[in-house]
C-alpha cells in the first residue's frame, strides 16, 4: 500500500492544520504495517521532512512538486485540484490522504479527507467574499467524493452529514489527542521562570488562542466584569494569551477596548504571542482556563488544559463540552 498525503500545511507548523499534519506523520513513522507514505510538499518552499527522535523516516518519503508562479490563493487551488491527484497518478499510489477540508475534484485513486470544522460554510461571518464561498462549494462537492472522511469529534460527524449529506457510513470520528509536550510536571522554579518571563501575575484566569469574533473573548471580559461585581477576588487577574488583533474591527474585537469600557484595564493581562513549548506552562500556572467559544470543531486547547491539570470552564458548543 502506497499512501500520498497531501502536505501542504508541513510549513505552517504553527496552524492547527500544520500541527495535525505534524503530529500524524510523526506517529505514522512509529507505525509499521508495510505501508508507505510519501508527503508532497510544494517546491518552491524551503521545507524539509523532519521526524522527531524514535521515528523511522524510511517509512515516509518527501517528494517536492513545483507550483507555477500564481496568487496565493490560486496557487493553493492548483496543488490541491491538480499536483496532489497528478503526483499521486504519476507514483503509482493506492490512496490519496489530505488532512484538511479540500479534496481534489478529480480523484484517480481512492482520496480520504479530514474536515476540522465546517466554518465557512455555517457561520456567516466567516464565509468571506464570492470566491471564499465559491472555494467552500467546490470543497464540499469533493468531500461528497471521497471514499471516507474523517472528522475530529462525533458532532463534527453530525455537521459532515447533515450540511455535506456524505452518508454515515463513510464519516470517520477519529478524536485527536493532546501533544505529549502538552503534558508537564512543573515545579514551583518552572512556573516562576514562566511568570517572570511574560509578566504575568501570581494567579489568574487563562485564555489562549485566537481574537476572532468566534473566539468571544468578549463574554469572557464580561463574565470576568460580573466575576468582580459579585465579590470575586481581585488578586485573580485575567491573562489573554496569544497574538492580538491588528486593528480593532468587528471580525477581530480588540480585548484592550473591551477591557477599558468594562472597566478591567487594571485586572487585564495580554501576553502577545506565546511560544508553542511555552503554552502547557502557563496553563499549569492558571485557576482556571476559560474557552466560551462559539463553535470548535473540536476545541484542542481544552485537552491541552486538562492534560497539564488545569480546570476549566467552556461554553455549551457540543464540540468544546
Amino acid at each position: 500500500m502506497h499512501i500520498l498525503i497531501n502536505g501542504w500545511f508541513w510549513g505552517q507548523s504553527t496552524t492547527g492544520s500544520g500541527q495535525y499534519l505534524h503530529r500524524l506523520v510523526e506517529h505514522l513513522a512509529r507505525t509499521e504495517t508495510g505501508t508507505r507514505f510519501t508527503l508532497l510538499t510544494p517546491k518552491t518552499r524551503d521545507w524539509r521532512l523532519e521526524i522527531e527522535d524514535g521515528a523511522s523516516q524510511s517509512l515516509i518519503s518527501n517528494l517536492q512538486s513545483p507550483i507555477p508562479p500564481l496568487p496565493r490563493q490560486l496557487a493553493k487551488l492548483y496543488w490541491e485540484q491538480i499536483a496532489v491527484p497528478s503526483a499521486a497518478r504519476r507514483l503509482g499510489a493506492n490512496l490519496i490522504f489530505v488532512p484538511y477540508w479540500a479534496a481534489p475534484l478529480w480523484q484517480p485513486v481512492p482520496t480520504v479527507v479530514t474536515v476540522h470544522d465546517l466554518i465557512p460554510l455555517l457561520l456567516p461571518a466567516y464565509q468571506g467574499g464570492a470566491l471564499n464561498r465559491l472555494y467552500t462549494v467546490l470543497v464540499s462537492a469533493t468531500a461528497a467524493r471521497a471514499a471516507a472522511v474523517i472528522t475530529v469529534s462525533r458532532a463534527g460527524a453530525r455537521d459532515v452529514t447533515t450540511h455535506l449529506l456524505i452518508p454515515p457510513a463513510r464519516v470517520f470520528p477519529v478524536h485527536h489527542g493532546p501533544n505529549v509536550a502538552a503534558r508537564p510536571l512543573p515545579d514551583d522554579h518552572e512556573l516562576a521562570a514562566i511568570r517572570a518571563k511574560y509578566d504575568l501575575p501570581e494567579r489568574y484566569f487563562l485564555y489562549l488562542g485566537g481574537f476572532d469574533v468566534r473566539k468571544n473573548v468578549a463574554g469572557i471580559l464580561a463574565a470576568y466584569r460580573r466575576y468582580l461585581d459579585k465579590g470575586g477576588d481581585p488578586a485573580v487577574k485575567l491573562v489573554l494569551a496569544g497574538r492580538l488583533p491588528d486593528a480593532d474591527t468587528p471580525f477581530f474585537p480588540d480585548p484592550r477596548r473591551i477591557g477599558a469600557e468594562l472597566g478591567v484595564s487594571e485586572q487585564l493581562h495580554c501576553t502577545g504571542w506565546v511560544e508553542e513549548t511555552d503554552k502547557p506552562l502557563l496553563y499549569a500556572g492558571a485557576v482556571a482556563f476559560l474557552f466560551p467559544s462559539h463553535y470548535e470543531g473540536f476545541g484542542m486547547m481544552i485537552l491541552e488544559a486538562m492534560a497539564a491539570g488545569c480546570p476549566v470552564i467552556s461554553s455549551q458548543s457540543p464540540r468544546a463540552s
